[in-house]
Formats: structure tokens, sequence, C-alpha cells
């Protein structure tokens, strides 16, 4: 980061959001986590909210781990 940058959770891919939601509401689903359904995220626990965010990052690393496993064992 430079200086007088200001921290955003923008995605580089613009076009991911919707990939991302999808993938939120099924690991909540699979986490047995209910997701507001008027967005408001404030009710939630924090430790679901966590899990949450966690089990994404899990995916996510997976998913990047097979498609390099993949790249390089060509």
């Amino acid at each position: 980061m430079g200086s007088g940058s200001s921290r955003t959770n923008d995605l580089v891919v613009p076009q991911a959001n919707q990939a991302l939601e999808q993938l939120k509401y099924e690991i909540a689903q699979e986490l047995g986590i209910q997701i507001p359904q008027d967005g408001y995220y404030g009710n939630m626990a924090t430790r679901d909210t966590g899990a949450i965010g966690g089990h994404i990052t899990r995916r996510l690393v997976e998913i990047a781990e097979q498609q390099l496993a993949g790249r390089y064992s060509r």
C-alpha cells in the first residue's frame, strides 16, 4: 500500500462478486448458519460471520492450489 491510499474491499475482478456471494450462501448453508434476508449482519454472531469468512478463504485457497497444480503438472 502506498502512502495516502485507503484500504478497500474492492475486487480486482468485479465480475467475481456474484460468484463470491453464491459461495457465501453455499458455505453458510453447509454450516447451518442462516444469513439475514434483509442483508443486515448486525444481529449475527461474530463467530458465525467469522466461520463463513474462514471457510470462504479455505475454499478459495483450495481452488487456487488445484489450478496451480494443474498448471505445473504439464
